[in-house]
């Protein structure tokens, strides 16, 4: 069985790993390896950066592994939705108390959509199935 709703969150997992990479680096990471900071500290920085686009690749990943595999749905859901929102409230956490305001730091709407896309997707999934079995 097919679950359009979780490959949708996959390609728009894909989409955050690009927006990541190309809009983000950029932004972001490039910046900080040309600052004054030690070498030290833009290495951890560096392997900081590449780890995050590491997850949101495997996490692309095992979105779509889940969109076909029934069996597989429920932990992945559970696993990959757990990690996005982590990464939304830490957006939030950061954004609130360091930045005084969520708008510098928008990322949170993004990580909160892809969670709730894929524990929606696993929902349906798991409503159809019961009404498949009560019929």
């Amino acid at each position: 069985m097919f679950n359009k709703t979780v490959f949708v969150a996959g390609v728009l997992s894909g989409f955050t790993l690009l927006i990541h990479l190309f809009a983000g680096g950029p932004e972001i990471h490039d910046p900080v390896l040309q600052s004054a900071l030690s070498s030290e500290l833009k290495a951890v920085i560096s392997v900081i950066w590449h780890a995050i686009s590491f997850v949101l690749l495997i996490n692309m990943i095992a979105l779509f592994s889940a969109a076909t595999s029934p069996t597989l749905m429920k932990p992945i859901v559970i696993i990959v939705s757990s990690q996005y929102v982590a990464f939304a409230a830490l957006f939030i956490f950061y954004g609130i108390t360091h930045l005084g305001s969520l708008a510098p730091m928008p990322q949170w709407i993004i990580f909160i959509v892809l969670a709730a896309m894929a524990l929606l997707g696993y929902e349906l999934q798991k409503r159809q199935k019961e009404s498949a079995h009560s019929s």
